[in-house]
């Protein structure tokens, strides 16, 4: 297994990671199944509440798992991880005997182990007549003398759940602390007896329990006993890094979003490893979600690959190319204003505003509605048509948020401004941009100001930023202009850092070349 490279590595082979190893495999991912072989419900005999498996050994829904995973093309090894490791565009499992697996992703399927209290025969009876969870197992012992022996406040809320299925019930009251006269009131009201002493053995016959022992000497006859062990998740190999985590009233545990997506690039989590409280079949539909969401990820990046490697469209006019941006998609901006062109603009007397390469207008109609006469002009009728639109929408005069489908470079010559601004006039089909840019120099009126903001790199999210592309520094960019000096003077040539929130929601920095040159 040394150095063996997979689309996604899922580490537990329970219902959840089976659930994600089958939506995967059936998409067509290259999935291998990490499995150490010990399920959380490996003790029960039965499974309950399973739509369309009521009844059902545990065991044999993890064959039949399997041989389904499997016949779609998913690889189960035997064995558990060590360590796990984040490259710069997957992950790394090492292990534990020695070797690895790299993946683009990992789901997390681990599971947790129920760390039972101290009690002798007490752990040999659980999952049979020892139990946690009255919906899996409650029915099979209705109407029978049931107790809940308590570990944590918590158990209350169990003890109440246990009175469903029984009206003889006992609750062995020491691991809840000393309870209150309400919380006493409130279990006794529904004929709850409460014993204060603690347990000290578990009795029975075989895998059946018979009865508890308690420290003060009395035998409570019972036929099944409900205990809540504290959840252990299976998740040390993920030690170091860093991962955020959720408080639970059982705990930390891992943090997962609502699709299984952890604070790590490329790692999803689903099951009891995130969630104690997750029974079968909450765990397949977490697996499932998270399978979906990996697959997800992973048809994105592959596209944005494709993309930054695909070649140019050179027989694609610039008007055509914007033109089937606009209209192959809904609203494609944020329709918040420019970071750079509010600020400086908020520094400069109001008054004639040209925008180039305006886009849906959220430039144009914040300078509107900042007093200043707005023009935005762009090559893409639909960009143009929802400009309008959100002008409307802000109840802007038509005099005071203007906006025309043209040339970049084809604004009247005659016409002056006091601001001339272009943001982020990049574009993967070739556009003139020095020729736009002069042209822009042009219509400023003497006093006036030219601003042109661009990306000083690509923003981390791009794929283009893992290919190396290189955007011009401001300085090259003022070069290139070649703009008479005894005309213009430099305000500001510079690289301004901000912070931005890309497609996955988090949080980037992102750096702007920023250019604002004013006419003597």
């Amino acid at each position: 297994m040394e150095s063996e490279t997979w689309d996604v590595v899922i580490i537990g082979g329970g219902a959840a990671g089976l659930s994600a190893a089958l939506m995967l495999g059936r998409a067509r991912r290259r999935v291998v199944v990490l499995d150490a072989g010990s399920p959380r419900n490996r003790f029960a005999a039965r499974m309950h509440g399973v739509l369309g498996h009521e009844g059902l050994p545990p065991a044999e829904l993890l064959e039949r798992g399997r041989r389904e995973a499997a016949g779609y093309g998913v690889v189960f090894r035997t064995g558990s991880a060590e360590r796990v490791e984040e490259l710069p565009r997957g992950v790394r499992v090492s292990l534990t005997g020695g070797g690895t697996l790299e993946a683009r992703a990992l789901v997390v399927a681990s599971g947790l182990t129920d760390e039972l209290p101290d009690v002798p025969g007490l752990a040999e009876r659980w999952g049979t007549s020892v139990l946690h969870c009255p919906y899996c197992h409650g029915w099979e012992f209705r109407d029978r003398r049931l107790g809940v022996l308590t570990t944590s406040p918590m158990s209350l809320h169990q003890a109440e759940l246990v009175r469903q299925w029984s009206e003889d019930v006992i609750v062995f009251t020491a691991g809840a602390g000393a309870l209150t006269v309400e919380q006493e009131r409130r279990l006794r009201s529904r004929g709850i007896r409460l014993i204060a002493a603690p347990v000290v053995e578990v009795l029975g016959d075989g895998d059946r329990i018979t009865a508890a022992r308690t420290a003060d000497g009395e035998t409570v006859a019972l036929d099944a006993l409900y205990t809540a062990g504290a959840p252990t998740p299976h998740e040390d190999f993920l030690a170091g890094l860093g991962l955020a985590r959720s408080e639970t009233p059982f705990g930390g545990f891992l943090a997962v979003d609502g699709m299984g997506k952890t604070s790590g690039d490329r790692i999803w989590a689903a099951g009891n490893v995130v969630n104690p409280g997750a029974n079968v079949p909450i765990s397949i539909g977490a697996g499932a979600i998270a399978g979906a969401a990996v697959n997800a990820a992973l048809v994105a990046e592959d596209f944005d690959t494709a993309e930054a490697s695909a070649e140019p469209w050179p027989e694609v006019a610039p008007a055509d190319y914007w033109e089937r941006r606009y209209a192959d998609a809904g609203p494609v901006w944020s329709g918040r204003v420019n970071a750079v062109l509010a600020d400086i603009a908020a520094s400069l007397k109001p008054g004639s505003a040209l925008d180039l390469g305006c886009g849906e207008g959220a430039d144009v109609i914040w300078l509107a509605e900042h007093g200043w006469t707005a023009t935005g002009i762009d090559i893409s009728p639909t960009a143009i048509q929802r400009a309008r639109e959100a002008a409307r929408a802000a109840e802007l005069p038509e005099d005071h948020a203007r906006f025309l489908v043209a040339d970049l470079a084809g604004v009247e010559a005659d016409d002056r401004y006091d601001l001339v601004t272009a943001s982020f006039l990049h574009s993967p089909v070739e556009l003139p941009r020095r020729e736009i840019l002069r042209a822009a120099a042009d219509r400023v009126a003497p006093g006036g100001h030219l601003l042109v903001t661009s990306h000083a790199a690509p923003p981390p999210w791009s794929p283009h930023a893992a290919h190396g592309l290189r955007f011009p520094a401001p300085e090259e960019e003022v070069a290139q202009l070649a703009l008479d000096p005894a005309e213009w003077e430099t305000v500001a040539v510079e690289t301004r850092a901000r912070e931005a929130v890309g497609p996955d929601g988090k949080a980037a920095p992102l750096d702007d070349a920023v250019i604002l040159l004013r006419r003597r």
